[in-house]
């Protein structure tokens, strides 16, 4: 769990730093605007942008009830962020699996991805896709059933009924 923290440890203590040097030379506007890009960017590779963790076989378990994809991620990993950000409030939707938290996760992270950790590994309907495009993952969420289909599916069934 520590090592989640360590980047975001490390750049809060580097703003710090630095801010308390603008400080020191007279400039606590400067002072501030660096301590807030540093902050900006600890809180973005901290653990905290990412819906709850839950284990990868609870997260099968619930998947394989609501059809919802399982997200295979780790703290501080580019791609993972992206993918977080990119999904905006459907993130909440899908089961995020810590493979820093989680052995199984790990272990099933590798068996999908020919022994790396690869990450972020999605799973849909048991089948792994890594690093996939984030409008790839929204596009997998089941629709609420009081929602119709997306207007492009809509298209698509309209011109296959032409044929």
């Amino acid at each position: 769990m520590m090592r989640a923290w360590t980047l975001p440890m490390l750049l809060v203590l580097s703003g710090s730093a630095v801010a308390a040097g603008q400080i020191f030379k007279g400039s606590p506007g400067t002072a501030a605007a660096l301590l807030l890009a540093f902050l900006a960017l600890a809180s973005v590779n901290s653990p905290l942008i990412f819906p709850r963790s839950i284990g990868a076989q609870e997260a099968q378990r619930r998947s394989a009830v609501d059809g919802r994809p399982v997200v295979f991620w780790r703290p501080g990993c580019k791609y993972c962020i992206r993918l977080r950000i990119r999904l905006g409030r459907s993130a909440r939707q899908l089961h995020w699996v810590n493979i820093w938290r989680d052995p199984a996760g790990a272990a099933a992270v590798r068996a999908a991805n020919d022994g790396n950790e690869t990450v972020p590994t999605v799973v849909v309907t048991g089948q792994p896709h890594t690093n996939p495009d984030p409008g790839w993952v929204r596009e997998q969420l089941p629709l609420p059933r009081d929602q119709k289909p997306r207007p492009m599916e809509r298209h698509t069934q309209t011109q296959a009924h032409r044929g």
